[in-house]
């Protein structure tokens, strides 16, 4: 049996830039009561919003951009679900979904 990307990072005494990444949007989501949605618009970038995605997409607030690469490596280290990650020493739970908006998938992650 192959250990799953997430089993693989839980096992690391280091936290990937990705991850830590993540953890920066999970902050300013967790200062608004909302959620961190992973949007892609390209090939190259992803698309970041904070917001509530059951919502419309104009009132999503636009974070930035994030490399296409490092958005493929925070999905491939967490799963659909509840996740667990550890940056800089502050522990996060969320839950990552996915849902369509603007008739586009987008990755949902949802601070508990």
């Amino acid at each position: 049996m192959t250990p799953s990307n997430a089993a693989i990072y839980q096992s690391q005494t280091c936290t990937p830039e990705s991850l830590r990444t993540l953890a920066g949007y999970l902050e300013l989501a967790l200062d608004e009561g909302e959620s961190v949605v992973l949007m892609r618009i390209g090939t190259q970038v992803r698309s970041v919003y904070v917001g509530d995605p059951s919502g419309v997409f104009e009132d999503l607030r636009d974070e930035g951009v994030i490399p296409a690469q490092q958005a493929d490596e925070i999905l491939a280290l967490t799963r659909i679900g509840l996740n667990r990650i550890t940056a800089d020493d502050q522990q996060y739970r969320f839950l990552r979904g996915v849902r369509y908006i603007a008739d586009r998938q987008v990755a949902v992650f949802t601070p508990i």
